[in-house]
């Protein structure tokens, strides 16, 4: 048996896991890559996916770095079962439409800007029909329901408490005379979240493919966190500006809306405030959460026993069109804006920074996790100056940055999780996180339970065999290309020179021209400059 990583090796987003053995070819969940532009050109290639010869998809739950390729995967040829928990289904009906609709958005943007230079049309990663023919492949199970995806292979999916129907998925592979049990634990969440249930206990595996997102640091007291909201829009409220939170459109939204229910109720924030939902697709995914209270925990199931909706606050408006939106901006005032995506690189919430980042009496509130290289991770890492819809912008606002709201487990809640492993602890491969939050966690279970860490790289594979070491069938260094890094400079060099030796004519070209052609040698310059912090 053999397991490649296709995404969230090293790095959070593009979470793949491929599986082969002798009856199936399969995934653990198919997420869109998302971060820095090389990052995201791995979007593009499905090559190293094969998609026609996957025979189904397991999915762990419905965020976009999770589901999101889905519908790229079913444009190059798979046609086979998605498998996932019912609310996943019915969030993911939503989700991946809406990010088709980025998609091609994004794309007749890129075309525009590409053909004003004599370039081609530029491809949609996929389209909506892409992304209807994905959601028409969801095959809803419920949790603790063993089903048998193909022969010999028998899945269970248990709640991860991670957001509204995600799971953590136990696998046993029969061949051989042999069982080979794996514990894929998707995204875990934090005990005592709001919302959703804790996460269940682990059960016993040979192989567990453990999350580390946050595997160098423990996450604030949520009621710390919650005071940390109230006074960020009590100071916001005070200087007369709006506050921005860019959060993900499922999950952290909803949670945001309790949190302000439970403020408001307590007295801690303005009663007159007016609250925005401003994402159609978070205001269709709170829908999904009221209609489901079965998935929910006992405190929230609780106030909708008693006839009280806590997702619900009597200022609250959801936005459904632009032009609401667009008005949101013309309120004179303090007010609270919601609104995705929650990294700010796509989503409404980039004409809500252009307008409220460079005011000084504006509050910039960050709730979750911001990967490297998107716009949200640069504000809160001290960027002076943020580039918004093709626009310079200056960030004069004050920028809060809150870690108590994540739904992901914290190093300690990691380590309190793995220590229900009863028998053997199964030896580990820790993914879906930034390199040094995993050498730290791989390094404090190593010391506490004595088992075998190894942190794979993106395309590396492993040769799986219960009882014995795990073997590298194709290490990363193979599986990439090699890079002759003399080669590459001294031809970026030539580049240069040539296009200093050409910048003498531009003084005749119209000053548009001139104007325009500076703008991109910026942005290339930003990008080196960027480029050289994060190496």
């Amino acid at each position: 048996m053999k397991v490649k990583f296709l995404g969230a090796a090293g790095t959070v987003t593009g979470s793949c896991h491929l599986i082969e053995t002798a009856t199936a070819r399969f995934a653990i969940d198919c997420g869109m890559h998302q971060g820095n532009e090389v990052i995201e050109r791995r979007n593009l290639d499905t090559s190293v996916y094969k998609p026609r010869n996957i025979d189904f998809f397991l999915l762990t739950h419905a965020h976009i770095d999770h589901s999101g390729l889905l519908p790229r995967m079913v444009r190059t040829g798979f046609s086979g079962k998605v498998y996932c928990t019912p609310p996943t289904k019915e969030l993911l009906a939503i989700m991946l439409e809406d990010s088709a609709h980025i998609q091609e958005m994004e794309a007749e943007w890129a075309s525009r800007k590409s053909r004003r230079h004599g370039g081609r049309t530029v491809e949609a990663l996929y389209t909506k029909a892409d992304a209807l023919a994905a959601a028409a492949l969801l095959t809803p199970v419920p949790y603790g329901e063993p089903f048998s995806p193909a022969p010999g292979i028998t899945a269970v999916y248990h709640d991860a408490g991670h957001i509204l129907g995600s799971a953590f998925i136990e696998l046993s592979l029969d061949g051989n005379g042999k069982r080979t049990r794996m514990l894929f634990s998707g995204d875990l969440g934090r005990p005592d979240q709001l919302l959703v249930n804790d996460p269940d206990k682990p059960v016993e595996s040979d192989y567990l493919f453990l999350e580390g997102t946050y595997g160098d640091r423990d996450h604030k007291n949520p009621q710390d966190s919650r005071e940390e909201l109230a006074q960020a829009i009590r100071e916001s409220y005070a200087r007369g500006g709006k506050v921005i939170i860019p959060a993900f459109a499922v999950e952290r939204t909803q949670e945001m809306l309790f949190c302000l229910h439970l403020l408001l109720k307590e007295g801690r924030i303005p009663a007159d405030l007016p609250v925005f939902v401003d994402s159609p697709l978070a205001i269709k995914a709170t829908e999904i959460f009221r209609r489901n209270p079965a998935y929910l925990d006992a405190e929230t199931r609780a106030y909708y026993d008693r006839g009280e909706d806590p997702l619900s606050l009597p200022n609250l408006r959801f936005t459904q069109t632009t032009d609401q939106s667009r008005e949101i901006n013309e309120l004179k005032g303090p007010a609270i804006v919601i609104a995705a995506s929650g990294m700010c690189n796509a989503g409404r919430v980039k004409h809500h920074l252009r307008h409220n980042l460079w005011r000084p009496e504006a509050g910039i509130v960050f709730v979750g996790f911001q990967a490297m290289g998107t716009p949200g991770r640069k504000i809160v890492d001290g960027a002076k100056m943020i580039r918004i819809l093709g626009e310079e912008v200056a960030v004069n606002a004050k920028v809060y940055t809150i870690g108590g709201f994540s739904s992901h487990a914290g190093q300690s809640q990691i380590l309190a999780w793995l220590s229900h492993f009863k028998v053997n602890h199964p030896q580990v491969f820790l993914v879906h996180g930034e390199q040094k939050a995993l050498e730290t966690l791989a390094g404090l279970i190593r010391q506490r339970f004595g088992v075998k860490v190894r942190i794979p790289q993106y395309l590396e594979e492993y040769t799986l065999t219960p009882g014995t070491e795990p073997v590298v069938a194709v290490d990363a260094e193979k599986a990439h290309p090699h890079i002759d890094w003399e080669v590459l400079f001294a031809e970026m060099e030539g580049r240069l020179t040539r296009l200093r030796d050409k910048a003498k004519d531009l003084a005749g070209r119209p000053s548009e021209e001139q104007a325009e052609l500076r703008q991109r040698l910026t942005t290339l310059d930003r990008e080196m400059l960027e480029l050289l912090s994060e190496m």
